[in-house]
């Protein structure tokens, strides 16, 4: 069956290769409105202008069917699952700039330059404030314990989020030990995977379970929503980490990437570096409730609020390899059956 381009754009925005070589067109996962304040304020400092198109899905594909021709000059995507398949695909080029090395932490970025992180969150666990102790959820391997039969939810295993944290417990356990812990936590379920991961915590307010795996910045979402403020309102967020020597907790990546189709590098390039920038980094963080990358950059008072986060200490390429695996091991186990 052929493939279908998702041309589908937010605010009808159309980018063409004829567009004006002073800009910076960008194929992106993450919503125009949150990253607004960042093209904003690069166009601000620089005067080169930002075309964002929005794409549910489908952006990898896109790149491939239009080849040269394509206008794209930036991909931002989500996990790292997603932009090492841009890159495992040949739709990138390598991107080392002295600016960009300066300031991304290797664990950040992919040693060649294919891709740069720019925002980190953590997958960790909303616990109802009611029903579960402050203190009673301590790690990932806890997760399995009988002791949660009937009261956890989740979104689907073969979600890219959950198959993120899977491949980083088996880069850390092994095959045997992952594949025993995916049943555990699947017999450990309160219902069958469904949803997103605000679903989880309206499933928590609403006593369907007691906790649920979810992204830090989905609490920063909910808390800005009237209608979701309430779900947000009734659990807490824990920090959960690996039980193996400098174990902490399971965080990936919102990501940038210079595509190989690019017919504006030089603009390209200043907007990934200042992407890395401490002023955007900040802006960044405040706008969509993550954790700077940059070292020294500050995560805002709300997401500061959530707690102490300590990363772990599992290499995002390891956890990118180990994707595969994954996969195999959740379908094995039929986590979502």
């Amino acid at each position: 069956m052929p493939f279908k381009p998702n041309f589908a754009l937010t605010a009808a925005l159309t980018l063409t290769a004829t567009a004006a070589s002073a800009d910076v067109n960008v194929y992106s996962y993450r919503q125009p409105e949150l990253i607004a304040p960042l093209t904003e304020a690069f166009t601000e400092e620089t005067g080169i202008k930002v075309n964002v198109a929005f794409l549910e899905k489908g952006l990898v594909e896109r790149l491939k069917a239009e080849g040269d021709r394509s206008p794209a000059d930036v991909i931002l995507t989500v996990d790292i699952a997603r932009i090492s398949e841009a890159v495992d695909a040949g739709v990138t080029q390598p991107l080392m700039t002295e600016t960009l090395a300066q300031n991304i932490p290797a664990t950040y970025h992919d040693p060649e330059g294919n891709w740069w992180g720019v925002t980190t969150r953590a997958r960790i666990v909303y616990a109802s404030k009611e029903r579960v102790a402050p203190g009673e959820v301590t790690t990932y391997e806890d997760l399995a314990d009988p002791k949660w039969k009937g009261r956890i939810c989740t979104r689907s295993g073969m979600h890219t989020y959950m198959i993120g944290l899977t491949s980083a417990y088996l880069a850390h356990h092994g095959e045997e030990e992952t594949k025993q812990w995916l049943q555990g936590l699947k017999d450990n379920l309160a219902r069958k995977p469904q949803g997103n991961d605000r679903a989880q915590v309206k499933a928590i307010w609403a006593g369907e379970c007691d906790i649920s795996l979810g992204n830090t910045y989905y609490m920063g979402a909910m808390l800005a929503d009237p209608e979701q403020k309430v779900w947000a309102d009734s659990v807490r967020l824990d920090f959960p980490v690996f039980d193996v020597e400098g174990g902490g907790t399971h965080v990936n990546i919102s990501g940038v990437a210079l595509t190989k189709a690019s017919k504006n590098i030089a603009e390209a390039t200043q907007f990934i570096e200042f992407l890395t920038s401490k002023d955007a980094q900040e802006i960044y963080a405040e706008a969509n409730s993550e954790y700077p990358v940059v070292p020294g950059t500050e995560p805002s008072a709300l997401v500061a609020s959530w707690g102490e986060l300590t990363p772990d200490n599992l290499g995002l390429i390891d956890i990118a390899n180990a994707r595969g695996e994954a996969l195999k091991l959740t379908e094995e186990v039929d986590y979502d059956g």
